[in-house]
């Protein structure tokens, strides 16, 4: 299988043109601060469909035949290649059908379903889908779209690369997600062209890695390795690949979220948490690839409540209080009055080594840092009600 070359990204971002968006880069204060270097985001997150994947997969599928168009094409996909595929099939006039995993986000199937293609849900991994997709092309005569292991595919997702160039200037550091390998192939090509010198560095989610615990919530780069080409690629033209956990992703997607107000899936975010991390090595003007935005709402409300209590904004104790009429108000108007929200109150009545006089009470405080959450410990034991952090 031939390696894409620089001639072939340029026709691919032709044939992109009026179809891919031209994804902003914007600077970011925050993470420049943080991180002690100019930092750039890639917002490929606000790209159509929610991710960078409808760059290989229109640049493909815009090459089928005619013959091949009225055959349908066939993909596996957790998610954002699917609804790529889906997109790009729909505005060639050509049948999709997606192989998904059936713990797929439904933010994800849903999108595909959108966009015209017809979904079938397989086992839990993304290999079954795979396995499925292949019997079907075998079956169908249809057309099979790998999501990273096609020359086509590549040099789509190359483009982006050729749009940094553009966009920064004094670009030195690069920092993009892998999970099949497509994406940073196309762009390590794109820039080691176009840029000699520049450092690029993968990201990987270590939960997929051998020795991890086998998930991870960057579900878009849940591979558990690059493909025969794509390693290939990256072997020569990757300057440095490392790891983050999916603790340091979620801290990630929080702080975009909060300080940039850009939505970020796990595998968008993979870049961001290995510069807060400082594993990305290098200096100068760095820009992490936010390869996608298509995060399960779910998902985003249990990463961001996480988040907050890991940064000390969330604070949860379980006390007691008299099991009487007022003693509960009596608590809450203390905590009122130090200027302190509560969130949620839960009682627990049937704890065994509470008195029958006694009720539990389990709060959800939100506090403004972890020195004002040992604050508010040490208010509640002065009040007399001895707090246990949960």
């Amino acid at each position: 299988m031939p390696t894409p070359t620089l001639a072939d990204i340029q026709a691919a971002r032709a044939r992109l043109e009026g179809v891919a968006r031209e994804t902003p880069v914007y600077r970011s204060e925050t993470l420049s601060s943080a991180c002690g270097r100019d930092v750039h985001l890639k917002a490929e997150n606000l790209q159509r469909t929610g991710s960078f994947k409808i760059r290989g997969a229109y640049n493909r599928i815009s090459m089928l035949g005619e013959a091949e168009r009225r055959a349908g094409v066939v993909a596996a996909s957790a998610g954002n290649h699917g609804q790529a595929v889906a997109w790009a099939a729909r505005e060639v006039g050509a049948k999709a059908t997606i192989f998904m995993p059936q713990d797929s986000p439904m933010l994800k199937v849903d999108a595909t379903r959108h966009y015209g293609a017809e979904v079938v849900l397989t086992g839990p991994a993304i290999e079954e889908a795979l396995e499925e997709a292949l019997a079907y092309v075998a079956e169908s005569g249809a057309t099979f779209v790998h999501p990273f292991e096609d020359p086509l595919v590549i040099a789509g997702q190359g483009t982006i690369g050729l749009e940094l160039v553009d966009q920064v200037r004094d670009l030195e550091t690069v920092v993009i997600p892998i999970g099949g390998g497509g994406l940073a192939s196309g762009i390590a090509l794109a820039l080691r062209e176009s840029k000699p010198g520049l450092r690029i560095v993968g990201v990987q989610a270590a939960g997929t890695l051998p020795g991890g615990p086998g998930f991870t919530i960057a579900d878009g780069i849940a591979v558990k390795k690059p493909g025969e080409l794509t390693m290939s690629i990256l072997e020569r033209m990757l300057d440095d690949m490392v790891s983050v956990t999916d603790e340091e992703i979620s801290e990630a997607i929080v702080l975009l979220l909060e300080r940039t107000k850009l939505v970020v899936e796990g595998a968008g975010a993979v870049g961001v948490a290995a510069l807060l991390h400082d594993k990305v090595g290098g200096s100068g003007t760095t820009v992490p690839v936010l390869s996608g935005g298509n995060i399960d709402a779910t998902l985003l409300i249990s990463v961001m409540r996480h988040g907050l209590a890991s940064a000390g904004r969330f604070l949860v104790v379980r006390t007691r209080v008299a099991d009487r009429p007022g003693h509960l108000a009596k608590l809450l108007t203390l905590l009122a009055e130090e200027r302190v929200n509560v969130v949620e109150v839960e009682h627990q009545r049937e704890t065994p080594d509470m008195s029958v006089a006694e009720t539990g009470v389990e709060l959800t405080l939100l506090t403004r840092d972890p020195a004002h959450c040992e604050e508010v410990l040490a208010l509640l034991s002065e009040w007399g009600y001895p707090a246990v952090r949960l």
